[in-house]
């Protein structure tokens, strides 16, 4: 995607967030949404692009039986 496509369509997405947002939400509010939608899109990325592991792996990693 060209970088003034991807610019439009974050400031697309931005503006549609911030239309969903209720009348009394707060900067922090605004923000929290903003930090879940890019872990979204970065968990997204990492998919499309083959960093992943599968569950057996994650818990092994950490220990968890």
């Amino acid at each position: 995607m060209a970088s003034a496509e991807k610019d439009t369509s974050i400031k697309k997405a931005a503006a549609r967030l911030v239309r969903q947002l209720p009348d009394t939400a707060s900067w922090d509010d605004l923000m929290y949404e903003i930090l879940v939608r890019q872990k979204i899109e970065a968990g997204l990325a990492d998919l499309r692009d083959g960093r992943k592991h599968d569950h057996a792996f994650i818990r092994s990693e950490f220990g968890v039986v």
